[in-house]
């Protein structure tokens, strides 16, 4: 079968993680990306008071219980993160940000800086692109919280690659959601603004053969003096059809 070279070059190279391509790629590294796209999508943002998490989960059955499905973590009282990709690779990396997360409280007896954690577990991604036998991690995260008045939201990348963000989405869809985010987000927007944002946000992203169902969305907040907390669907609905 004709191959072209392209497709010659990223066979020869994308045997391991570790091996870069005379074009400085790292193909396992974009596969692990491609997995990201794939994921539904999840938005975080900063509004006045603290951070919003929002995400579609994909239930593909009306048997399906969708509080079964994982998208949204709580890691801390004042961190939370979303998850696009491998839903197995995502929850093996809540777990340790978990840990970490507990062990700064045993051994310093204060909350995990947001940025540090977020930056730990953008080190650990990093490690499995670095050393022959492992594979990528096939996830991203928006990463976000509250320390000491400071509200932050970080992404990570399959790479390891961290930047910060007043409002950012991962999964499908991404470019479409970010476009139409720096048209209509503004920092001193309320809790039941951000909501709207975001669900507006998705419904703009659906392609023309996807119908936006409300029970698929989950949305949690986190701020100053109230941990993190997760929306019921009647709270959801109830600021929606406002």
């Amino acid at each position: 079968m004709y191959m072209d070279e392209g497709a010659k070059m990223a066979s020869a190279y994308d045997r391991a993680a570790t091996m870069f391509s005379p074009k400085g790629r790292l193909y396992q590294v974009e596969y692990a990306s491609k997995i990201v796209e794939q994921g539904t999508l999840g938005i975080g943002l900063v509004y006045a008071n603290g951070v919003l998490f929002g995400a579609e989960k994909a239930i593909t059955s009306n048997l399906m219980i969708p509080e079964s499905v994982e998208k949204l973590f709580k890691i801390d009282d004042h961190i939370g993160a979303i998850s696009a990709g491998l839903v197995g690779d995502a929850r093996r990396l809540i777990k340790i940000a978990r840990e970490l997360a507990q062990e700064n409280m045993i051994y310093y007896d204060e909350l995990i800086d947001v940025e540090y954690l977020a930056k730990e577990i953008s080190s650990i991604k990093q490690v499995f692109t670095q050393y022959a036998g492992m594979r990528p991690f096939g996830i991203s995260f928006i990463i976000g919280g509250i320390n000491n008045g400071n509200k932050r939201i970080f992404e990570t990348e399959p790479s390891g690659a961290l930047a910060e963000y007043k409002a950012t989405a991962i999964g499908r869809n991404k470019k479409k959601a970010m476009d139409f985010m720096e048209k209509k987000y503004n920092e001193k927007m309320n809790l039941e603004e951000g909501i709207k944002l975001i669900t507006n946000t998705i419904k703009q992203t659906k392609e023309k053969n996807e119908t936006f169902e409300i029970n698929s969305l989950e949305f949690a907040y986190i701020e100053e003096g109230k941990p993190f907390t997760k929306l019921s669907a009647k709270e959801l609905k109830a600021i929606i059809s406002k």
